[in-house]
């Protein structure tokens, strides 16, 4: 199987700058607004957006947690392995919040729509916007389009993005593993 690398190094970091000044433009100080990463990977995301903000704007209180969608998703009484749950970490209310749900690659929208679900929970948002570092937008099997993109990925469904993250991998890197 043959690599090709999308995104790594320096180019990773200015992206994710690039896509936290975009949030700024929208949200200003975030005084209504949350981050919430959906699990497993949207959390790495999440967490270097909220680190990237804080940084920028060093007065700004963002407030963020994690999301576990694994009992909301469509395929869960259908895989023959059961499916390891995460944490779920949000200790705030949604309630009429314009939350920002944060993913690594948004490929069918399945992920989404489970999270969407999930979300409900924990009150009803005012606005719901989606930040994903990859969209693969050919891909879609529900009516889903992320209001922030880090980059866009035109590939067939037989290949596959990873997202491999310094936390987890050792290193920033978005590639895509082609078909031989």
């Amino acid at each position: 199987m043959e690599t090709l690398t999308l995104l790594d190094g320096q180019k990773f970091q200015i992206t994710i700058q690039r896509l936290c000044h975009q949030l700024i433009e929208n949200h200003n100080t975030f005084s209504d607004t949350v981050l919430i990463g959906i699990q497993p990977r949207g959390i790495y995301l999440a967490n270097r957006i909220h680190q990237e903000l804080k940084r920028i704007q060093p007065h700004t209180e963002l407030q963020a947690g994690n999301l576990d969608i694994t009992f909301f998703r469509d395929d869960f009484r259908t895989n023959k392995d059961l499916p390891a749950a995460s944490t779920t970490a949000i200790n705030f209310i949604v309630e009429d919040k314009n939350v920002i749900l944060v993913d690594d690659v948004l490929w069918t929208g399945r992920t989404i729509r489970a999270a969407l679900d999930a979300l409900l929970a924990f009150g009803r948002p005012r606005k719901v916007e989606l930040l994903v570092l990859v969209d693969r937008r050919f891909s879609r099997q529900l009516p889903i389009e992320p209001n922030y993109i880090g980059i866009e990925v035109d590939s067939v469904d037989s290949q596959k993005v990873v997202v491999s993250w310094k936390e987890t991998d050792q290193q920033d890197c978005v590639t895509l593993l082609l078909d031989k």
